[in-house]
């Protein structure tokens, strides 16, 4: 009978994707309304020079492909294996398995969805809130009759990467924060739900999200004054508010937070939770996916520079450093307030570091870095805690008090370390000229704070509908016996450890 029930649950789930790919194709080409004469473009591609000023096309560097697919591999670690050891060893033993599937497939479905429509989404000119499906299928980003593969911009003038390398970088961010998601909802999620869930929140949260913050039309587009304010409006909403995100924590770790939180209110509690010793049950996976997380968010960061540069070193360094701040002020945390410090304290203090240090990595100076990572270690302690106690879900990775905390924590203290006064690097003000500024820490600060709201809301309300939509058609939740007896051997048939 179970397996009978579960093929029937598969073939729902099928027809719900099936539904729901139908549904964001034509709900994302009808809200843009493309006029027929816009041509297809690459995501945030330099434009072609007139014809009249014909100028050789620029050539990628070797060294900034060699390190943004370098970057992309690591990136890539931090989800298989680092973020399912990570998880995995935090659940229970009759779950540990389930877990590491869900990191495994999550990953390679969003992968998949990503190629097929989510990088154009994100990263092709529409409107301030989704790009048009020029990039259906990466359609244009190859062609194999010339040999030419497009080029997508960095952030310097006359500088390029294959815009395929850049496709595949954005892969790996969009990947993990849809599997940072599964850590709230652990121990009780029926696993079809899980991916008919991260079908309609990938597609409606966080590629709209990442054109949000992340689309603009690239330094070469800004040729003289008079296109400066023709260029600003073809970019993503918060982008054009100038806020500051250099690798995510409003599009990450915020985005990935709050849509945890909501399916752990909406999924509800473990059954004996509260009431039940839960511990993790193997500290030494944990430990291990947060040492590969460490290792592997060198290239979440400093990758996002987009070039082997000085601005990548600021945020290899940057996140170097505030991650052994937050693990050592986590750990002084839990001293004090709790007696011992723990090995999962340890764990979750580097990862807290790291979070909050993302949206910062590439914009604030050295005195910046110690000050978030020592102020993450310690707000997050609370956000597990404290804040947990208050919000009353069972979050049961602490998906909100780590991402979501964290990353507010480093998004708006962006805001205040990017000031030169405090040896931050400022931001570009006029990208015709190149020149840097700094608009003044209360008017940065309102930016960044517009920024995370307008995040935190856009996931909340998308996650809700999502889970919504996924109960009603499938359900969330197995069953009692099922979640009793663990999720390895009731949804998968095998078992992460044989007696």
């Amino acid at each position: 009978m179970r397996l009978r029930s579960e093929e029937n649950v598969m073939k729902k789930l099928c027809a719900f994707l099936a539904l729901v790919l139908s549904l964001a194709f034509a709900g994302v080409t009808f809200a843009q309304e493309k006029p027929a004469a816009v041509p297809d473009k690459p995501a945030a591609a330099a434009p072609e020079a007139k014809k009249e000023e014909a100028k050789p096309a620029p050539t990628p560097n070797k060294g900034d492909v060699a390190w943004m697919l370098t970057s992309t591999a690591l990136v890539l670690m931090m989800s298989v294996p680092a973020l399912a050891l990570f998880y995995g060893g935090m659940v229970r033993s009759k779950n540990a398995l389930s877990m590491l599937m869900q990191v495994f497939v999550v990953f390679s479905l969003v992968t998949v969805l990503w190629c097929i429509y989510g990088y154009s989404i994100a990263f092709t000119e529409g409107n301030a809130y989704f790009g048009y499906l020029d990039r259906l299928f990466l359609k244009g980003t190859f062609d194999p009759a010339k040999g030419e593969f497009a080029m997508a911009a960095t952030f310097s003038k006359g500088v390029v990467i294959p815009e395929l390398v850049f496709v595949a970088f954005q892969a790996t961010f969009a990947a993990i924060t849809c599997c940072l998601v599964l850590g709230a909802i652990a121990e009780r999620a029926k696993f079809s739900a899980v991916l008919a869930f991260i079908v309609l929140w990938f597609t409606f949260s966080y590629a709209p999200i990442a054109h949000m913050v992340w689309f603009w039309m690239g330094p070469d587009a800004y040729t003289t004054a008079k296109v400066v304010d023709e260029m600003n409006s073809k970019a993503g909403l918060i982008w054009q508010w100038g806020a500051l995100d250099f690798a995510g924590g409003t599009v990450v770790h915020i985005n990935s937070g709050v849509a945890g939180l909501v399916g752990a209110y909406l999924i509800g509690k473990r059954i004996g939770y509260g009431k039940e010793a839960m511990p993790p049950h193997n500290l030494t996976l944990t430990m291990i996916g947060a040492a590969l997380l460490w290792t592997g968010w060198f290239g979440f960061n400093a990758g996002s520079a987009l070039e082997a540069n000085g601005t990548a070193a600021l945020a290899f360094i940057n996140t170097y450093l505030a991650t052994a701040c937050a693990v050592l002020s986590w750990i002084a945390g839990e001293a004090i307030f709790k007696g011992k410090p723990s090995m999962l304290g340890a764990a979750s203090g580097a990862v807290a570091g790291l979070v909050a240090i993302t949206p910062a990595a590439g914009n604030v100076g050295i005195p910046g870095a110690f000050v978030i990572g020592t102020a993450a270690g310690l707000v997050c302690l609370w956000g597990v805690s404290g804040l947990k106690k208050l919000l009353g879900a069972d979050d049961s990775l602490d998906v909100f008090g780590v991402h979501a905390i964290g990353g507010i924590l480093g998004a708006l203290l962006t805001g205040v370390f990017n000031d030169p006064s405090l040896l931050g690097p400022g931001l570009v003000e006029d990208w015709v000229t190149g020149k840097v500024g700094y608009p003044g820490m209360g008017a940065q600060l309102w930016i960044q704070f517009k920024g995370v709201i307008t995040t935190f809301i856009w996931s909340g309300v998308v996650a809700a509908i999502a889970y919504k939509v996924v109960d009603l058609t499938i359900g969330l939740r197995v069953s009692e016996e099922d979640e009793r007896e663990g999720l390895d051997t009731t949804a998968h048939g095998e078992a992460a450890y044989r007696m």
